[in-house]
């Protein structure tokens, strides 16, 4: 029965995605346990992408993973900080950002090519690519992250419909119009940031 429970990668993908909803409704309410619903969900993904030899994003997945395990640690024994404000990137972040989508995908995609049965190599590294470089944008707190997630978010599309994860292509689906009104909600940010600014007389 626990086996079959495994394979079902149907049911994986419900439970997982549920867990993951339920770790965004906590996470608005600034709740710690956020992390741990979150823990489950990611857990539950890498199984199904092993599965289903989405290699890169199992990778994807550890970071994600990493990244929860650490917050939680903070937010439980860690002191809050001010959170830096939200900016758009320089040219030398936007260099960096590139530099990360190119060697992430360079090296994803030989390795998913010549080290794995990966069917889709060059789409799963594409998808990783982006996502690492938004992630690292989000923590810097620049607008441009939601533009490198979303093309990860565009790209995942279609792979998770080909791979027939529906369930996780409808939530990528979901994750990418957050993408947008994310956006869009931080430009808003910024301009009324500016607005509050003094100016000389």
């Amino acid at each position: 029965m626990i086996w079959e429970f495994l394979t079902n990668l149907t049911v994986l993908q419900i439970v997982g995605t549920s867990f993951g909803v339920v770790q965004v409704l906590l996470a608005r309410k600034n709740n710690i346990h956020n992390y741990l619903f979150g823990i489950v969900s990611i857990l539950l993904s890498i199984w199904v992408h092993y599965q289903t030899q989405l290699y890169a994003d199992i990778l994807l997945s550890m970071y994600y993973l990493v990244m929860s395990i650490y917050g939680w640690l903070y937010w439980q024994f860690g002191k809050k900080n001010k959170p830096s404000p939200i900016t758009y990137s320089t040219k030398t972040d936007f260099l960096k950002a590139a530099g990360i989508v190119l060697g992430c995908f360079v090296l994803m995609s030989y390795w998913l090519s010549f080290y794995t049965n990966s069917d889709v190599p060059i789409w799963d590294a594409i998808v990783s690519a982006f996502a690492w470089a938004g992630m690292w944008l989000m923590a810097k707190r620049k607008m441009e992250n939601w533009i490198f997630l979303n093309i990860s978010n565009a790209v995942a599309i279609p792979l998770l419909i080909y791979k027939e994860l529906y369930i996780y292509a409808a939530l990528t689906l979901f994750l990418f119009g957050v993408g947008v009104s994310g956006y869009l909600k931080w430009k808003k940010i910024i301009k009324n940031e500016d607005n509050l600014q003094p100016t000389n007389a």
